[in-house]
C-alpha cells in the first residue's frame, strides 16, 4: 500500500498518468511528456480531494465518463499554461508598425483595398496579447481615417478567457507597454481598484473573446484573417497536431496575410503553404508581395 500524507491522494500511478496523457491529447492536441507527471498531479490533486475520491484512476474515469463535456472543460483548464505578458514578442509589433501599417495606409487609396483589419489571436491566454494587438493597430489605423480593426481572441481555457474578458490587471505588468499606449489605453484603478489597470472602451470594442480548441477541425474562429497571432502555443502539440493547426491557421489567412508564431517556433516544415517574410512571421505562397 502507497501512502501519503494526511489529506493528500497517492502518488499517481505510470497507468493513470498514461490515461489523462491519451485523453488530455485526444482532446486538446496538448502533449504531456513523462516529465509533466509531477506537474499535472499538483494541478489535479485538488480535484480529487474536492471530490472526495481516493485516486487520479477516479477522476480520470469521471471525465471519460462526463457526456456533457464539463469536465474535459475543466481539466483543460487546469493543465493549459497561460504564461503571457504585454507585447512579449517585441519584434512581431515592429513589423507591425514599421512594415504593414505603412504598407497598409500606401495602399489605402486603392479601389480594391478596404480599410477593414480582421485579426486573430488563436491562443490569447489572459489577453495581454490581444490587446497589445489592439493598441498597435487603433494607433496606426485610427477610425478617425475610416479603419475598421477586428480582434478575435481565443484560448481553450475558459478561466484564461474569464480573465482576458474582464480586461484588469495587476499595475506592475504597465511597464511591459508603451508609455503613450499606456496613457491612451489603459485607466489607471483607484479605491478599491488601488493597484490595478484596466484596458479601455476602445479595446473592448475592438477585442471578442470566444473559446475555441485549435485541436478541433470543426472548431475554428469565423470567417479570413489579415493577421493571425499563434505565438507560443504550437510548442505544446505533438508533430501531427502541429501540423493539422499549421495548416488550419494557414487557410484561414486572406491572400495577402500574416501568420505571426513564438520565437521558439519555426514553420520550415511548411514550406509548401508558408514562406517566411520576417524571423517568425510567415506569409501564404500564394502572395507575391512580401
Amino acid at each position: 500500500m502507497t501512502l501519503s500524507h494526511v489529506g493528500l491522494v497517492r502518488e499517481i500511478s505510470s497507468a493513470e498518468f498514461a490515461g489523462f496523457q491519451r485523453l488530455i491529447g485526444e482532446a486538446s492536441g496538448i502533449t504531456l511528456g513523462a516529465t509533466k507527471r509531477q506537474l499535472l498531479m499538483g494541478r489535479i490533486a485538488r480535484m480529487v480531494r474536492e471530490r472526495g475520491i481516493e485516486s487520479y484512476g477516479e477522476y480520470l474515469e469521471i471525465v471519460r465518463n462526463d457526456t456533457t463535456g464539463d469536465e474535459m472543460v475543466q481539466l483543460l483548464d487546469l493543465v493549459s499554461t497561460n504564461e503571457t505578458r504585454f507585447f512579449r514578442e517585441k519584434p512581431h509589433y515592429r513589423y507591425l508598425t514599421e512594415a504593414l501599417c505603412p504598407r497598409w495606409r500606401d495602399e489605402a487609396n486603392a479601389p480594391s483595398h478596404t480599410r477593414r483589419i480582421r485579426v486573430w489571436s488563436a491562443a490569447c491566454s489572459t489577453g495581454q496579447e490581444p490587446y497589445s494587438v489592439a493598441m498597435t493597430l487603433l494607433d496606426r489605423l485610427p477610425e478617425s481615417e475610416g479603419w475598421s480593426v477586428e480582434i478575435i481572441a481565443s484560448d481553450i481555457s475558459t478561466r484564461a478567457l474569464a480573465i482576458a474578458t474582464k480586461g484588469e490587471y495587476d499595475i506592475d505588468q504597465a511597464s511591459d507597454i508603451p508609455p503613450t499606449y499606456l496613457r491612451r489605453f489603459m485607466l489607471r484603478g483607484v479605491a478599491g481598484q488601488s493597484g490595478v489597470m484596466c484596458v479601455s472602451e476602445s479595446l473592448r470594442a475592438a477585442t471578442h473573446f470566444e473559446r475555441i480548441n485549435l485541436h478541433d477541425p470543426d472548431s475554428p474562429a469565423p470567417g479570413m484573417f489579415d493577421l493571425i497571432f499563434c505565438s507560443n502555443a504550437l510548442i505544446y502539440f505533438a508533430k501531427d497536431g502541429r501540423d493539422a493547426v499549421v495548416k488550419r491557421l494557414a487557410r484561414k489567412l486572406t491572400p495577402h496575410g500574416r501568420l505571426f508564431v513564438g520565437h521558439a517556433e519555426s514553420l520550415h516544415d511548411h514550406r509548401s503553404i508558408l514562406r517566411a517574410v520576417a524571423p517568425t512571421v510567415y506569409a501564404p505562397v500564394v502572395s507575391t508581395n512580401s
